[in-house]
């Protein structure tokens, strides 16, 4: 029996247009900080699509045979060429990124495949005993955009059993990104996460914002979900997909998304910026020097507070805590102020009498 229909969630899913608008909260951000920033590495090594793990053929996604339409796996057959791509990131890749990051202070998120974790232990440990954020990316990565419920159900339950046994003090991440979700996947998260007994503090699956944005919890409305909008733009998929051709393009894109944060923070608009990137890519020796410019860039400034993503949504909850009465009834989507309420239904009645 499905746990979500997708007619249950869709109510959920309506599109807020309004937003903050012109006068988003000051989320106060630590020490008078005008910026915060997270960077967000991938660790998908070992979870990606393997004949090896069942899957029918191998990972066709994001490595260095060539942008999509370029690769295409045999059915039935491993690719270690693939494969061996994928195992740099967990051997080598990740090390030399942790290493930039702690010789800067700076702690950072992880988004974890929890059967990539499961096969490398020692990373998991490793992140978590030196202060860095685990954030559940699913159980294995994949789109669960065409996954059933019942199956993406028995996955988020997989992850939290996972993340128990590979996090070394037991504890299960209270984020969750999976990429390529569906309408039901807030849902399903929500729900295994209250049946285990764990909180889950906030979703990342939104491009909506430069802020955190409240949303009601999926299962109690009572409670708040929050939701961090994460980045595409500034992620190094963009060098992939062929829509930045140059590190140095990545290197700048980044460092004038920062600026122009930085200065609206410093006007009084403070927000965050997200820089992502994969262990296996940016790990790459070639690769790295773009990475370091934009960590030694931002290093410059004593008014950047560098964080996790858990870090800035705990920090944004106790700034601007839920209101549940801000939000539609049986919906995700927030009232707007009664000015403009009175806009569109004014508007409405014009359409409808064909004013």
């Amino acid at each position: 029996m499905a746990s979500f229909t997708n007619e249950q969630c869709l109510p959920w899913h309506e599109r807020d247009l309004y937003g903050y608008a012109n006068s988003p909260p000051d989320p106060k951000w630590p020490n008078g900080a005008k910026i915060a920033v997270n960077f967000v590495m991938n660790h998908e090594e070992g979870g990606e699509s393997s004949v090896e793990l069942g899957d029918d053929v191998a990972e066709a996604f994001f490595h260095d045979f060539g942008p999509p339409g370029m690769i295409n796996p045999v059915p039935g057959e491993r690719d270690p060429s693939t494969e061996t791509q994928f195992d740099y990131g967990t051997r080598v890749g990740v090390w030399r990124l942790l290493r930039l990051f702690e010789a800067s202070s700076i702690p950072i998120t992880f988004y974890a495949v929890a059967k990539s974790f499961e096969r490398a232990p020692h990373v998991a440990k490793y992140v978590e005993e030196h202060g860095h954020e685990t954030c559940c990316h699913g159980y294995r990565w994949r789109s669960y955009g065409d996954c059933d419920a019942e199956l993406e159900e028995k996955h988020a339950n997989l992850c939290v059993e996972s993340f128990r046994k590979s996090s070394p003090s037991g504890k299960v991440p209270s984020g969750w990104f999976l990429g390529r979700p569906n309408v039901r996947s807030a849902h399903i998260a929500a729900k295994v996460y209250k049946e285990q007994g764990e909180e889950l503090l906030y979703w990342a699956d939104s491009y909506a914002d430069d802020l955190p944005y409240w949303k009601p919890n999926p299962i109690d409305p009572s409670k708040g979900l929050l939701i961090m909008p994460y980045s595409f733009d500034n992620n190094d998929t963009k060098m992939w997909f062929g829509q930045m051709g140059s590190d140095e393009a990545y290197t700048q894109h980044i460092i004038d998304s920062f600026t122009t944060i930085r200065e609206e923070g410093l006007a009084g608009r403070p927000a965050y910026i997200t820089v992502a990137f994969h262990s296996r890519w940016m790990g790459r020796p070639g690769r790295f020097q773009a990475l370091k410019r934009i960590v030694d860039h931002m290093k410059q400034f004593d008014d950047v507070w560098f964080a996790t993503r858990e870090q800035i949504a705990t920090h944004f909850a106790k700034t601007i805590p839920y209101n549940p009465e801000e939000f539609v009834p049986g919906t995700g989507r927030m009232k707007p102020p009664s000015d403009v309420r009175s806009q569109v239904n004014t508007l409405k009645a014009k359409v409808n009498g064909f004013h």
